[in-house]
């Protein structure tokens, strides 16, 4: 994982069900430097993937995202981890149901929060129920190796986020396409 030392370089943590697919769409979005999946927020230490899907730990199965702030501003990758969950249903996304897939995301900088609020104050009002965590992020325990880039070592692993999302993320950074042009500049 790279450190942030570089003083352009940021984190946030993105719960947004199977960490597989979540961490695949982060890694293609331009601007975000490097990721790692692991457990957030439980109650357990340093806890194993087995220990997670008891229920009993309380830890989301999350993504570590560092990113290029002078690429990408934190309310792209907010607006894209919209694009991929659905923020109407608890402790699930998907078939995968069980806490460890509660959508949530998780800051580590008090001075992302206004950003984020914004964004989820906007998203809260197109559904009447709405379930996406949004906490600081207490603890992080990297998940275990097979678990990390698992998609890319396993191109037909199983993925709950869909073709079309997929291709919306892609579209949402495309320059050519005035249509999609990224609104945030304001929020960097």
């Amino acid at each position: 994982m790279k450190s942030l030392g570089d003083n352009s370089l940021k984190e946030i943590y993105f719960a947004g069900g199977c960490f597989w697919g979540t961490e695949k769409v982060f890694k293609a979005v331009p601007g975000v430097t490097d990721t790692e999946v692991g457990y957030a927020n439980g109650s357990t230490d340093d806890p194993t993937y087995q220990q997670v899907c008891t229920d009993l730990t309380g830890h989301r199965e999350t993504v570590r995202v560092i990113y290029d702030e002078n690429i990408v501003s934190l309310g792209d990758l907010v607006r894209v981890f919209f694009i991929v969950i659905d923020p109407t249903v608890k402790d699930m996304q998907g078939t995968d149901r069980g806490t460890q897939y509660q959508t949530g995301v998780y800051y580590s900088d008090n001075a992302d929060l206004p950003v984020i609020e914004m964004l989820f104050e906007a998203e809260k009002e197109k559904y009447s129920n709405f379930f996406v965590e949004l906490k600081p992020l207490e603890c992080f325990w990297p998940a275990e190796e097979y678990h990390q880039d698992y998609l890319d070592k396993n191109p037909g692993g199983y993925c709950h986020i869909t073709s079309d999302e997929m291709r919306e993320v892609q579209n949402y950074f495309r320059k050519d396409d005035p249509q999609n042009a990224r609104q945030c500049a304001v929020h960097r």
